[in-house]
C-alpha cells in the first residue's frame, strides 16, 4: 500500500514512529513557525567585516591539468546556460527561474515558507528540479574555473545569479526556505563561492561588503538553529544542516551570534556524526550514495575548522577516517560502491567537470588526509576538489589532537554491525551480500525492503544488479516498485514487502536480519567464500538464504529456503542494463561487452517455479534500471512463481551463475 506524503493517515503513521521528546520539540517548531510569519528580524549590523579563509597560496597550481580541463569544458557548459539535472536537460541556465519546474512545466508558488506545499506535485512541481540550481553548487564550479583561469566572466556570472537569488528568494518566502537541509549545503556552497573568487576585485562587494548578502547568510544561519531535523529525522539532512552552519559560523564569522552558532554547531555534527555511523565506518542509512555525501560534508566542516583555526574533536576526524576506510574496502575493482538504499545524486561540494569520478575523488581525498593503507584500491582519475580540501585538511598523521587508532591491516569483508559483507572472486567477481539492519531510526527514510538480497558485478558490470531509485516524490506507484521486495534480488512471499511502508520515506514495520556465516575471505585465496542470513519479514515463515563463491568453478551459488507453512513465492533476479539474456526454461544465457571484449554466463535457476522474463513493464512497473535520480530504462528481470512449503520439502531453491572465461 502507497500512502501519500502529507495524507492524514500519513501523519497519523508518522506521529507513530516519533518518541514523546521529538513529538514535543515538533510542537514547539509548529508554534516558532507561526511565530515567525509575522516578525522577521532585522540582521544585526556589520562593520569592517572581513573574509580571512582564503586557500594558501600555491594550491590553485596543484590542480592537475586534466581535471582543470575537465572543469573548465563543464563552467563554458553552464556559461552558455546548459546545465542537467536528473536527467532533465535545461537550456536556459543563463537567466534562471529560481522556482520553475523544467519537467513539469509548473512553477512553485509564492508565500510564507512553512505554508508551501513542497511535497505536492500538482501544486508546486517537481520540487527535486527546483531546490537542485538553487544549491549554488554550479556556481561553485563557475567560481573554481574563475580561480584557475582568472577570466572574469565566470566571476561575473556567478555574481549576477547570487544577486537574482538573493532578490528572489526574500527569508522565509517561497520553497527555498522549507527543508533544512537545502539551506545548509546553500550556504557551504556560498562559503567555497566566497574562496574561490578570493582573487576578483568584486567578491569583497559581493558578499562581506554587500547588505544583501550579510541578510541572507544570517537568516539562513537563524533559519537552521530555529528548525534542526530532530529525532527520527536526524539522518543526512541534519548533518548537512550542522556543517553548513559550522562552515558559515567559522568562514563568515562577522555577526554577533557567530561564535554561538559555531560551537552549537560544532557539537550537533560531532554527535550526528557518531550516531549515523556504524563503528565499523559505513553509514547507518545503509544507503551507499548517503554515506558519500555526509563523508564530504564532513571533510567540508574539518577543512573550514583548520582554515579558522577552530579545533575539532577527534572523535570527528576518527569517524571520518574510518568512513574513508570503509569506502576503499567495498568498492568493486572499478571503485563503484554497492548500489544500495535510496540515492538522489546529492553532494557536499561540486567543483569538478563532468566525468570526474566521485568515489575515486573521496578515495584520493582520503589519501591525501589520513594516508592510504597498502590493501587500497589504486586511484588513477584525478579532481579538482582534492587538492583545494587537503590545502586546507591538517593531515591526520599531523593533527595533535587524533589519538592513534588501529586501521584495518587487510580488506574487510564482512561489516558485522552494517550486516554488509562482500565476496570476491577471480575474474573481478564481486558480490554484495546483505543481511544488516532495514535502515536507520524509526521511519528508516532511505531503506529498501531488500533484505537478504545479493549483488554481483563482473569486471564492474552489473549482472545481477540492485535497479536504484530512480524518484522520490511525485510518482508514487514508481517510488513503490523501486523500495520493493520485488524490485529486488530477493525472494517475495504472498506478494507483500518483508517490510510495510507507510509513506514514501515512512517504514512502520522493519524486516529483522542476522547473518549466520559470513566467511568472507577472498574466493581466489581460498576456494570458496560463504554467507549466510535470515530475516523474519514474513510473519509465520522465516526467508534463509546461502550465498557460496567458488573459485576455480568462478560459480555463484544461491540457496533460497522458506521456513513455515505453504506459501505463494515470487523469486527476482534484475540484470544490468548491459546484460543481454535469452531465456529457456528455467535457464538464461546472459550476454554483455566490456571493454570490446564479450563475456558470458550461465543462470540456472530453480527448476521448482515458473520463469519468465519481464522488461520495461510500467503496469505494474518492473524490468527497469536507475542508473541516477530521474532516470530510469528498462532492463531484464526474471522472475519465478511457485510455492513454498517447508512441511513437504518444497521450500528450497537453488540458483547457480557460472561466469565463463
Amino acid at each position: 500500500m502507497t500512502v501519500s506524503s502529507g495524507s492524514p493517515s500519513w501523519y497519523l503513521r508518522r506521529l507513530s514512529r516519533m518518541g514523546p521528546r521529538e513529538v514535543g520539540g515538533r510542537v514547539g517548531d509548529a508554534v516558532r513557525r507561526r511565530r515567525w510569519r509575522s516578525a522577521r528580524p532585522d540582521c544585526p549590523s556589520v562593520t569592517g567585516a572581513r573574509f580571512t579563509a582564503a586557500l594558501p597560496a600555491g594550491t590553485i597550481a596543484a590542480v592537475p591539468p586534466d581535471a582543470a580541463k575537465r572543469l573548465i569544458a563543464e563552467a563554458d557548459r553552464l556559461m552558455a546556460g546548459h546545465a542537467e539535472f536528473f536527467g532533465v536537460v535545461r537550456d536556459d541556465l543563463a537567466d534562471p527561474d529560481w522556482w520553475y519546474d523544467p519537467k513539469t512545466g509548473r512553477r512553485a508558488p509564492w508565500g510564507y515558507a512553512f505554508d508551501v506545499p513542497y511535497r505536492d506535485e500538482d501544486a508546486v512541481g517537481d520540487i527535486k528540479q527546483i531546490w537542485e540550481p538553487s544549491r549554488h553548487q554550479y556556481l561553485t564550479q563557475l567560481a573554481a574555473a574563475y580561480a584557475i583561469t582568472g577570466d572574469e566572466r565566470y566571476a561575473e556570472r556567478v555574481a549576477e545569479h547570487l544577486r537574482s537569488w538573493w532578490a528572489g528568494n526574500a527569508p522565509l518566502r517561497g520553497v527555498h526556505w522549507t527543508s533544512g537541509i537545502e539551506l545548509g549545503i546553500r550556504l557551504l556552497s556560498w562559503v567555497w563561492i566566497r574562496r574561490l573568487l578570493d582573487g576578483w576585485p568584486g567578491a569583497a562587494g559581493l558578499f562581506e561588503g554587500n547588505p544583501v548578502a550579510l541578510n541572507q547568510i544570517w537568516h539562513h544561519q537563524r533559519w537552521l538553529a530555529a528548525f534542526p531535523s530532530r529525532g527520527s529525522s536526524a539522518n543526512n539532512h541534519v548533518i548537512a544542516e550542522a556543517a553548513g552552519q559550522f562552515a558559515a559560523a567559522c568562514a563568515f564569522g562577522w555577526f554577533p551570534s557567530s561564535a554561538r552558532l559555531r560551537a552549537d554547531a560544532l557539537r550537533s555534527l560531532e554527535r550526528q556524526l557518531r550516531s549515523n555511523t556504524f563503528g565499523s565506518g559505513l553509514n547507518r542509512e545503509l544507503a551507499t550514495e548517503y554515506h558519500g555525501l555526509v563523508l564530504e560534508l564532513g571533510l567540508a566542516a574539518v577543512a573550514e575548522a583548520d582554515a579558522a583555526g577552530v579545533p575539532v574533536p577527534a572523535s570527528i576526524r576518527l569517524v571520518l577516517l574510518r568512513m574513508t576506510d570503509a569506502l576503499a574496502a567495498i568498492v568493486d575493482n572499478r571503485l563503484r560502491p554497492p548500489r544500495q538504499g535510496d540515492a538522489d545524486d546529492g553532494h557536499g561540494l561540486v567543483v569538478d567537470g563532468a566525468g570526474t569520478d566521485r568515489w575515486a575523488s573521496l578515495l584520493a581525498t582520503g589519501d591525501a588526509v589520513f594516508g592510504r593503507l597498502a590493501w587500497w584500491p589504486a586511484v588513477t582519475g584525478t579532481d579538482v576538489r582534492t587538492p583545494l580540501l587537503a590545502a586546507l585538511i591538517r593531515p591526520y598523521s599531523k593533527d595533535g589532537t587524533a589519538p592513534a587508532v588501529s586501521r584495518p591491516p587487510s580488506r574487510p569483508a564482512h561489516f558485522a554491525d552494517a550486516g554488509l559483507t562482500i565476496l570476491r572472486g577471480p575474474a573481478e567477481i564481486w558480490c554484495r551480500c546483505d543481511g544488516g539492519p532495514h535502515g536507520f531510526l524509526s521511519i528508516a527514510a532511505h531503506a529498501h525492503a531488500d533484505a537478504l538480497s545479493v549483488e554481483v558485478r563482473h569486471d564492474g558490470v552489473d549482472v545481477l544488479a540492485d535497479p536504484g531509485t530512480y524518484c522520490y516524490h511525485g510518482q508514487p506507484e514508481w517510488r513503490q516498485y523501486f523500495r520493493s521486495t520485488l524490485g529486488h534480488n530477493t525472494l517475495q512471499v504472498d506478494g507483500g514487502d518483508q517490510s510495510v511502508s507507510g509513506g514514501p520515506f515512512l517504514w512502520t514495520r522493519h524486516a529483522r536480519s542476522r547473518v549466520l556465516v559470513a566467511d568472507a575471505s577472498d574466493a581466489s585465496d581460498r576456494g570458496t567464500a560463504r554467507w549466510c542470513a535470515e530475516h523474519d519479514g514474513y510473519q509465520r515463515s522465516v526467508h534463509r538464504r546461502r550465498v557460496e563463491l567458488t573459485a576455480a568453478a568462478k560459480e555463484l551459488r544461491v540457496v533460497d529456503e522458506v521456513r513455515g507453512p505453504r506459501r505463494a513465492v515470487h523469486l527476482a533476479f534484475h540484470l544490468g542494463p548491459a546484460i543481454a539474456a535469452d531465456l529457456v526454461g528455467n535457464r538464461a544465457s546472459l550476454t554483455w561487452t566490456r571493454d570490446g571484449e564479450d563475456r558470458s554466463a550461465v543462470l540456472d535457476l530453480p527448476g521448482q517455479l515458473r520463469w519468465r522474463a519481464h522488461r520495461g513493464e510500467s503496469d505494474p512497473p518492473l524490468g527497469w534500471y536507475s542508473a541516477g535520480f530521474g532516470r530510469k530504462e528498462p532492463t531484464t528481470t526474471l522472475v519465478g512463481t511457485g510455492f513454498a512449503d517447508g512441511a513437504a520439502l518444497l521450500g528450497e531453491f537453488t540458483t547457480v551463475l557460472r561466469f565463463h572465461g
